[in-house]
């Protein structure tokens, strides 16, 4: 544990790139094969469950720092970590960070799931008291499922490139799924690279910029391609080795979730890697996210589920054919393969995302206006000449969203932020009318600058009316716009309205709160989404 809290410590602090290269590339260069496993593991984001419920951990810190429950309450509001409050109130300790990383992650750690709360409270006392700081800070982020570190997975797989010789995207595509961290997974990362041994593995995907540009700046039209953007789960088909496995975007197997997709995949010709988008679909167009929401994560959906919610796989790209690499190829000859593959395996359930046909920049911005009739987000735009990249390659692939629907709404709750906005109030609750009521529609924390944010934490702290533990019952007086991309009926919601992505496009110093939007205003927003031709 030592040389992990050690680099822990060190990337935290330095956020220069080549400090944090150098960092990494000397703890992986001494670190033994088990650990540093599991902290490559732990570095590109895959965090442990919780072991510990919060309230538990909370109680624990309490009497381990001898503190009444509210002081520690205080504490934490200030802090705004759990992990780093618990570790600047207990007294410095030692001597069991010198147990490796693997050990703490393959033993002590699962060994306090599902303990009783007298012999969990035993457990993680001993640990805190056996800890210096440094340890006992990463040993909390493990325990309550939250820990991460200011250092991108692009510059982890740089390092493990550097030390291994083996190119970067076969790096990451090693590492995506369900990799398992142990010595000998170590070591088959850091090999050369094998066919064999990367079979069913999906390549990094290619991601779009959001359109910042005018239309006329990207050339003639002809050189581009121009495709809906559905609102779906982005997913490759990985059809190697006599089977098909569904990758997702957060490198996750899907399969089991989409048991058809993987049945139609299957008749495929083999040996080819696919780039699409999953739609739960109904006749024509496709169905709202939220439902396909309904299907994600779930091992067995059962028959009562894939019939209520059915889905289809909208191809967008071909990665692979025949066993080779195709991303370096244009756009268009990707597409024409992938074509050609569908239409062998000649099954509904997979479809070529359409081309659509414009004869002018004019009708391409009038197609984006068409976008929420088709049930589509925006449009995409590719050059037709353009490589699969990874990552997200400027020039190569815009995606321009529908204008997102606009509600101007009153503030009602806000709570501190966390981290470094743990002494600001930086998360809101928006609220619009219902006759003469105001009711809770969309919380937001994105979109105010700095200077903003504080002088909404000033009228916080002047005008909060009552609390509920760490939320403060605003005076309803600020009214902001809040814009979102999506919105549908909700019955768990007192608004009746549930919102997507919504977040805060400016301060209405202008407008009094009595002129704030309505519930019917939402409604009538659902309305014209539904009716839209």
């Amino acid at each position: 544990m030592k040389p992990f809290a050690r680099l822990f410590a060190e990337l935290d602090r330095r956020r220069r790139a080549r400090d944090q290269d150098a960092a990494l590339s000397a703890y992986f260069r001494a670190a033994p094969p088990e650990d540093a496993a599991w902290a490559a593991s732990l570095l590109i984001g895959r965090k442990p469950r919780q072991a510990v419920p919060t309230a538990r951990l909370r109680r624990f810190a309490a009497t381990a720092a001898n503190i009444p429950d509210w002081l520690f309450a205080a504490c934490y509001e200030q802090v705004g970590d759990l992990a780093e409050t618990i570790t600047l109130l207990l007294p410095e300790g030692g001597g069991l960070e010198e147990i490796p990383l693997h050990v703490w992650l393959e033993q002590r750690l699962p060994a306090l799931h599902g303990l009783e709360e007298e012999r969990q409270r035993r457990i993680v006392l001993e640990t805190w008291h056996g800890l210096d700081r440094t340890a006992r800070l990463v040993w909390n982020k493990l325990v309550t499922g939250g820990f991460r570190v200011g250092v991108s997975r692009r510059k982890v797989i740089r390092s493990l490139s550097r030390l291994s010789g083996v190119d970067e995207g076969v790096i990451d595509r090693r590492l995506l799924g369900a990799w398992s961290p142990s010595a000998e997974a170590w070591r088959a990362l850091l090999q050369p690279a094998d066919a064999a041994s990367d079979a069913g593995r999906p390549y990094p995907f290619c991601l779009a910029h959001p359109l910042d540009l005018p239309l006329g700046a990207l050339g003639e039209p002809e050189k581009w391609l121009i495709e809906w953007k559905w609102d779906g789960v982005r997913a490759q088909i990985v059809r190697r080795g006599g089977e098909a496995l569904l990758w997702s975007r957060g490198k996750e197997g899907i399969s089991a979730a989409f048991p058809e997709i993987r049945a139609a995949a299957e008749l495929l010709p083999a040996d080819c890697v696919l780039d699409g988008e999953i739609l739960a679909w109904d006749g024509d167009r496709p169905l709202d996210f939220g439902l396909l929401q309904r299907r994600l994560g779930r091992r067995d959906p059962g028959k009562r589920l894939l019939s209520r919610i059915p889905v289809v796989w909208m191809g967008y790209d071909l990665l692979e054919e025949e066993g080779c690499d195709r991303r370096s190829l244009p756009l268009a000859a990707r597409r024409e393969a992938l074509a050609r593959r569908l239409a062998a395996a000649a099954d509904p359930r997979l479809r070529l995302s359409p081309a659509l046909r414009v004869t002018g920049w004019e009708e391409v911005a009038r197609r984006r206006h068409e976008a929420r009739g088709r049930g589509a987000e925006g449009l995409m735009l590719k050059r037709r000449d353009s490589p699969y990249a990874v990552g997200r390659p400027r020039g190569i692939w815009y995606k321009w969203k529908a204008e997102p629907y606009r509600v101007d709404a009153v503030l009602t709750y806000a709570r501190r932020g966390h981290g470094l906005r743990a002494g600001l109030y930086t998360d809101y609750t928006f609220s619009v009318w219902d006759a003469d009521r105001l009711v809770p529609f969309a919380r937001a924390y994105s979109g105010l600058d700095a200077a903003e944010i504080r002088a909404v934490d000033r009228f916080i702290r002047a005008n909060a009316r009552e609390r509920f533990g760490p939320v403060r019952a605003v005076k309803p007086e600020l009214v902001f716009e809040i814009v979102f991309e999506d919105i549908r009926r909700s019955e768990r919601h007192k608004s009746g309205v549930a919102v997507r992505f919504p977040r805060i496009a400016r301060l209405r110093r202008d407008k009094p709160a009595e002129e704030a939007d309505t519930v019917e205003t939402l409604r009538a927003l659902i309305a014209q989404k539904e009716t839209t031709p």
